[in-house]
């Protein structure tokens, strides 16, 4: 896909900030016609650059009061535990995100349980099994400061 133009912009930040908004209104908004919308929402879609289209749910009134970091190292960074470890925790559904990094640990997992029973089931029960897994490392989030979803498309 070519650069996105400031149209494109727009339209992507609209959609980072109200994901339900009506074609006619983003058309209304943007001074496009509905058609053009759609056209630029589809090529967008069919680009990559939007993914998916999600509810941003509060994971506290349904339940999950603590949201946790998790740094893991691996023992060894053969193919063999690198992909099993991988695979195991794609199936793990409180893993909101889990990402490769640099630095002491291997894996900084985000997690959500509804409480320390639950942290505890997930750490002994699920992470420390996975073969390969050296080292956990637990942090509880008092308090969320900031949880953005937008990116910055205007910088």
């Amino acid at each position: 896909m070519d650069a996105i133009d400031d149209y494109d912009r727009a339209i992507l930040d609209a959609l980072q900030q109200e994901g339900r908004i009506a074609n006619a209104e983003l058309a209304r908004r943007l001074n496009l016609s509905p058609p053009a919308i759609h056209a630029r929402l589809r090529r967008l879609e069919e680009a990559g650059l939007i993914q998916r289209y999600a509810a941003l749910l509060d994971r506290e009134k349904l339940g999950f009061d603590l949201l946790c970091f998790i740094n893991i190292s691996l023992q060894r960074h053969t193919r063999e535990h690198v992909d099993v470890f991988r695979d195991r925790i794609r199936q793990l559904p409180n893993v909101l995100e889990c990402h490769h990094v640099t630095g002491e640990y291997d894996y900084l997992l985000k997690i959500v349980v509804r409480n320390r029973k639950e942290l505890e089931h997930l750490l002994m029960e699920e992470l420390t099994p996975i073969p390969g897994v050296a080292h956990i490392h637990t942090s509880l989030v008092l308090n969320e400061i900031k949880a953005a979803t937008a990116l910055p498309l205007d910088s």
